[in-house]
């Protein structure tokens, strides 16, 4: 492969901005950049000491073989400029945008008579667009509401005056339904459907509350001139768009043109969201995903999507209101991260929007590739835990005993998130006397590490104790012994307020309730209590039934647990015959068990 001088392919970069390119040996177009210092930025790519380099970025700067860039005036060309190029040729190393649809937008013919519709082409001639819509059912929310309150013809016939005064059309359906005012027979002025027409644009704007104003004028007049039939259909138009817009403003109305963005990431996407807001009401909403491809943060890429959003919504205002400060001072835009009020009001509501959206995706993309919801969980856990690795392999215990009776211990293994049964594992506890816990458990760790070392398993990378900072410090001293308290990391759960708790950590650790962290932690421990009791009952039964056993003439303990071994119950034992019984006592054996069970007494 030839080596390539990248010294010689920088030196006629000039100290301005714009965008520049990278090309691979096939002469393949792998990335597009765009700088306000075109020599510094690319320079900062071949700057062996530059530790903000991560190993993607390595990965591509290992590919180049040749650097072309092209200067523009400003930043906000060069914004331009990128988002263009990066839309056609869709380099590999780029962001890639998802979500470019064709988005609809109403249209106001310009033809007499105007006539309003959707429509996802963009024509020049002269007729007046709103939109694009990301949304398609609240598009049709505003047409419904306008067809309701405003009627208009549907008809493409050509409505010139010569043709209506020559006669060439009669009314339809929609003029004896009351849909249209029969504007093809001169039944409605030009200026009568006009002023509908600016009325409707002013709403598509944003200016409902304008339209509402002109029309309480216009109703009050109608009122004091006692023209009930006008005052009928002014009241009709004035209540539905009260109720219009009662739905659609959020905020004071005195925000008149501002655009808000917010962002949410994770480590392969970001997902960005977008509300057009006129007059108090949000017009316009969307939000973008966007794939990384070189770790880029949350300004980078919040300020790429802003550019995107503004280029395709044909955005001019002046305004915008974002999470954090960005640096956009070239592009004539004010940028405001407000803290109170009724913008900040508009920024959680679009934050909202972004997480829902986040999550949504996110579940999705689950469902078809189960391994991204578990490095995506394990990555989490390993970042609320405080861990240095990813814990794949998790084990946890848990003690049972009644009053000191059957002591057991038990362990539960997750791996990779979800619970592998065959590892799990129970204790019959061997050196502890009486009920005490914090013995039981120091047994029950020591037993099974000291194992796992002596066979060579991999340990854990995460021990969960059911307990609190006693149990938490007895398990600990089991490590240390085996000199492996530097290997693993080992917490404490206390059910009663969730704590979790950290060798040497006199306070402990909260996690949020409804965190997935939490919830796997909680699962351990309830898989293990689960584990740990149901052996301890089996075991209390079986000690109790073999009592009873070992109370016949010539049947001892080791007969009774052969016994029990054999048939499962008391109860089998009874009803087998004979034959059966002879295959696992001797004769004498089989008299006393038959005497015994002849001469029971019935329970009650």
């Amino acid at each position: 492969m030839e080596k390539f001088d990248h010294r010689a392919a920088i030196k006629n970069i000039p100290h301005k901005p714009g965008i520049y390119q990278f090309w691979s040996e096939s002469d393949e177009l792998i990335y597009i950049g765009k700088a306000k210092n075109l020599k510094n930025r690319v320079t900062s790519y071949f700057n062996k000491d530059n530790y903000r380099i991560n190993a993607k970025t390595r990965v591509l700067v290992s590919k180049i073989r040749r650097v072309t860039f092209t200067i523009v005036d400003t930043e906000i060309d060069a914004w331009l400029l990128e988002n263009s190029l990066i839309k056609k040729h869709q380099p590999k190393y780029n962001i890639l945008l998802k979500d470019d649809k064709t988005y609809p937008w109403i249209i106001i013919k310009n033809e007499p008579f105007p006539r309003i519709f959707w429509t996802r082409k963009i024509i020049k001639d002269g007729s007046t667009y709103f939109g694009p819509y990301a949304s398609i059912s609240m598009m049709h929310t505003i047409l419904g509401m306008i067809k309701e309150i405003y009627p208009l013809r549907t008809c493409n016939l050509p409505l010139t005056q010569s043709n209506i005064l020559a006669g060439k059309f009669r009314v339809c359906l929609e003029y004896q339904i009351g849909n249209c005012k029969g504007p093809c027979q001169a039944f409605q002025t030009d200026d009568d459907y006009d002023q509908n027409i600016s009325e409707i644009k002013d709403i598509l704007n944003g200016k409902t509350s304008a339209v509402i104003k002109r029309l309480k004028g216009q109703l009050d007049t109608s009122v004091a001139e006692l023209n009930f039939e006008l005052s009928h259909r002014l009241k009709r138009k004035y209540d539905l768009l009260d109720r219009y817009q009662s739905k659609s403003t959020i905020v004071n109305s005195s925000i008149t043109d501002v655009d808000v963005f917010s962002i949410a990431t994770d480590e392969k996407h970001a997902f960005v969201n977008y509300l057009k807001v006129m007059n108090g009401t949000v017009i316009q909403t969307q939000t973008l995903e966007m794939k990384k491809r070189l770790d880029e943060t949350d300004e980078e890429l919040l300020t790429i999507a802003i550019f995107e959003f503004r280029t395709r919504f044909n955005s001019t205002s002046r305004e915008i209101i974002v999470p954090f400060d960005l640096d956009l001072s070239e592009s004539g835009m004010r940028v405001n991260v407000p803290k109170l009020g009724e913008k900040r009001k508009l920024l959680d509501l679009s934050q909202k929007n972004v997480m829902f959206f986040k999550r949504e995706k996110l579940e999705q993309y689950e469902k078809l590739n189960p391994e991204l919801r578990t490095d995506r969980l394990l990555t989490q856990m390993m970042k609320d835990l405080r861990l240095n690795q990813l814990p794949r392999h998790i084990e946890c215990f848990d003690n049972s005993n009644f009053q000191g009776k059957f002591p057991v211990s038990a362990i539960v293994v997750f791996k990779d998130a979800k619970p592998s049964k065959k590892d799990y594992r129970h204790f019959n506890v061997k050196t502890v006397e009486g009920p005490d816990d914090f013995a039981t458990m120091e047994e029950a760790v020591f037993r099974r590490y000291r194992r796992m070392l002596e066979e060579e398993q991999p340990l854990p990378q995460l021990i969960v104790i059911d307990g609190g900072k006693g149990q938490l410090s007895s398990a600990m001293k089991s490590l240390k012994t085996l000199g492996i308290e530097t290997q693993v990391t080992i917490i404490g759960i206390a059910k009663k307020l969730e704590e979790i708790y950290y060798p040497g950590d006199q306070y402990p650790m909260y996690l949020d309730k409804k965190s997935e962290t939490l919830k796997i932690i909680q699962q351990l421990r309830d898989e293990a209590h689960r584990f740990g009791i149901t052996f301890h009952r089996s075991k209390r039964n079986k000690a109790t039934l073999a009592t009873e056993l070992e109370n016949i003439p010539g049947v001892g303990r080791t007969t009774a647990d052969k016994l029990l071994r054999h048939f499962k119950s008391v109860k089998k034992i009874k009803e087998a015959s004979q034959e059966e019984l002879s295959e696992v006592v001797n004769k004498s054996q089989l008299s006393a068990l038959k005497n015994y069970f002849k001469n029971e007494k019935p329970r009650i």
